[in-house]
C-alpha cells in the first residue's frame, strides 16, 4: 500500500474524478505556488471505485474554490491545522466564472476587444450549462 505522509497545515481535495487531478492542478495554477503539493492518482475509494487526491500545503487562499466548483462540485475540499481535519467545503456550481472560459463565438465583442474579462452566467443548473455574458454563447465541457 502506498504512503503518503500527512500533512499538517494545508488542504486536502478529495473525491477528485479519477484522471481530473492534473487538469486541476493546471486550472488553479498549483505550478506557479510555492508549497508541496501532492496529487495521488487512483487511489482505491469504497464510495468511487478510483479517485485522485490532491494535497495542498498553505491555506484554503491558494485554492479558487470557483474554479474548483465549476470544474467539478462533488471534490470534497478538507482543511487541516495541526494534522487533523477541522473544516470541510462543500461546493457549488458558481453562478458567474470569469476568466476561466473563453467565448468561441468569433463574432463575440471579447474576440475583438482582448482586454475584456471573459465573463460566464450558469444559465441551466441543472445540465450545467455557462454563457457567455456578451453574446450569450452557451459553453459545453471542462
Amino acid at each position: 500500500m502506498l504512503n503518503v505522509g500527512s500533512l499538517n497545515e494545508g488542504v486536502v481535495l478529495d473525491h477528485i474524478q479519477s484522471g481530473k487531478s492534473m487538469s486541476i492542478y493546471n486550472y488553479l495554477g498549483l505550478d506557479k505556488l510555492d508549497c508541496q503539493v501532492a496529487i495521488i492518482k487512483n487511489a482505491r475509494s469504497n464510495k468511487m471505485g478510483r479517485k485522485d487526491i490532491i494535497k495542498i500545503e498553505g491555506s484554503l487562499d491558494l485554492v479558487d474554490l470557483d474554479i474548483l466548483g465549476y470544474i467539478d462540485h462533488n471534490i470534497t475540499v478538507n482543511i487541516i491545522q495541526d494534522g487533523k481535519i477541522v473544516g470541510k467545503k462543500n461546493l457549488t456550481l458558481p453562478k458567474t466564472v470569469r476568466n476561466i472560459l473563453k467565448c468561441k463565438n468569433p463574432r463575440c465583442i471579447t474576440s475583438i476587444e482582448q482586454e475584456l474579462e471573459q465573463v460566464f452566467i450558469l444559465s441551466d443548473t441543472k445540465n450545467e450549462v455557462y454563457r457567455c455574458k456578451y453574446c450569450e454563447e452557451k459553453y459545453s465541457g471542462v
